[in-house]
């Protein structure tokens, strides 16, 4: 099975240019991905790209990752509807080395191999070029009608508060990485997420004017979930691939709480398991899905992917204990360094005992309860627990009787625990 083949079954393909899969079928093809510096870390809605770039490594391409040192200064307007606040120099430093270090993650980068990954940053080729310059030697060559039609520039022209120059200038700014790519890298591929196309096209745009050349492209859908609510993000906020932002454990348990229908879809795309075996579990997970083995494998695929196999086998042992029926057990029986390095969501509470438990689950459960109010209306509810014991009364006082090998409290809100490193 060809490249383009493989991605079209796994859904990872909306639109592609004409004569791409013949490209990639006649020979060796750079092709790049660009990825915006905004945080020090990616999160899982940037799996997809850095799963393109590596499916293109394994079908034998050179895969060349851009970080975007100049374009992160001016900010993409796509699926946008208002303008971004601008990073200083400073952060975006920052950032970039956090983005930086997650790729080299994914890829070889082996100098040996014939189609070893690369790494560049736009602002190498960007820091040298005049304002003039750029105007004289790029921007002849798109017009403002070509570059207004593009669906992400129409939208905001269209409304309420408009587009800056700045943000204007960005399908230009991105189109001339591709050309400059092309010239200097021989990079003939870019692909990206479907709002990208009209940044993309400008660039293929750019090569076939200024040097006469051809390049090609593609796109991913983005990534949905079935219910309309918006992909990887959770009452926390976005899940990161950086453990000190998003622990293993919680990734894990973001796979693992997908439904039937996501991971039907999301098994396809965030994993590497071939066709027959995905439809086979499929076929299996329908015939039992309370046994929800379509989400364990998902779960399981994606988290050795970007966490390893020795932090998954510690999440599925954290697991057994908290959730394998006698978490109180595993707590009085475990090492403080397995509870602490679980993943399990936790907290520290330094205020005096005695204290009344909605003031204690508000000051140490910021995860679960935003407010003293959110706390009460859960325990009025019936959905909180204390060291496996129903809270019903708002008006408990938890001192410090409540501490298990005299350091922890176990909160449980729902089905979800919190662990609470607290001293007597």
């Amino acid at each position: 099975m060809n490249l383009i083949a493989e991605l079209q079954w796994r859904g990872m393909i909306q639109d592609i240019m004409p004569g791409t899969e013949e490209q990639l079928s006649k020979e060796m093809t750079t092709g790049y991905i660009g990825f915006d510096p905004t945080a020090d870390s990616l999160h899982i809605g940037s799996l997809v790209p850095i799963l393109l770039l590596v499916h293109l490594q394994k079908a034998g391409h050179k895969p060349v990752a851009l970080v975007g040192g100049a374009t992160g200064m001016v900010g993409d307007p796509s699926g946008k509807s208002e303008e971004r606040n601008l990073l200083d120099e400073a952060t975006l430093n920052h950032n970039l080395e956090g983005v930086k270090n997650q790729l080299k993650k994914f890829l070889d980068f082996s100098p040996s191999l014939p189609n070893a990954a690369e790494m560049v940053n736009n602002y190498d080729w960007f820091k040298g070029i005049t304002f003039l310059q750029f105007i004289r030697d790029v921007g002849k060559h798109i017009t403002v009608n070509y570059m207004s039609a593009k669906d992400s520039v129409r939208k905001r022209l269209e409304g309420e508060n408009g587009m800056s120059f700045t943000e204007f200038t960005y399908q230009l700014v991105q189109g001339y990485d591709f050309y400059w790519l092309y010239v200097n890298k021989n990079a003939k591929l870019q692909m990206g997420g479907s709002d990208q196309w009209g940044n993309i096209t400008t660039g293929t745009e750019l090569i076939r004017r200024k040097a006469g050349g051809e390049a090609f492209a593609f796109t991913c859908p983005l990534v949905t979930k079935a219910d309309g609510t918006k992909f990887g993000k959770t009452e926390k906020g976005n899940v990161w691939l950086d453990p000190t932002k998003t622990t293993p454990y919680e990734f894990y348990q973001f796979w693992l709480n997908s439904t039937d229908a996501d991971a039907e879809k999301w098994i396809k795309t965030f994993t590497f398991m071939g066709q027959e075996e995905i439809e086979a579990l499929i076929g299996q997970h329908r015939t039992a899905p309370d046994q929800r083995l379509l989400q364990k494998r998902l779960a399981k695929e994606i988290t050795v992917f970007v966490h390893g196999t020795e932090q998954y086998e510690q999440i599925v042992n954290t697991s057994k204990g908290f959730y394998g029926g006698d978490p109180i057990n595993f707590i009085n029986t475990s090492d403080d360094n397995v509870l602490l390095g679980s993943g399990i969501p936790s907290s520290t509470f330094t205020s005096a005992w005695p204290v009344d438990v909605v003031t204690f689950l508000a000051e140490c459960g910021s995860s679960f309860f935003s407010s003293k109010g959110d706390a009460r209306k859960m325990i009025q509810q019936g959905g909180v627990s204390i060291n496996e014991i129903k809270i019903t009364d708002p008006k408990t006082i938890i001192d410090a009787s409540y501490l298990l090998k005299e350091k922890y409290i176990l909160i449980k809100k729902g089905k979800n625990f919190h662990l609470v490193l607290a001293h007597s």
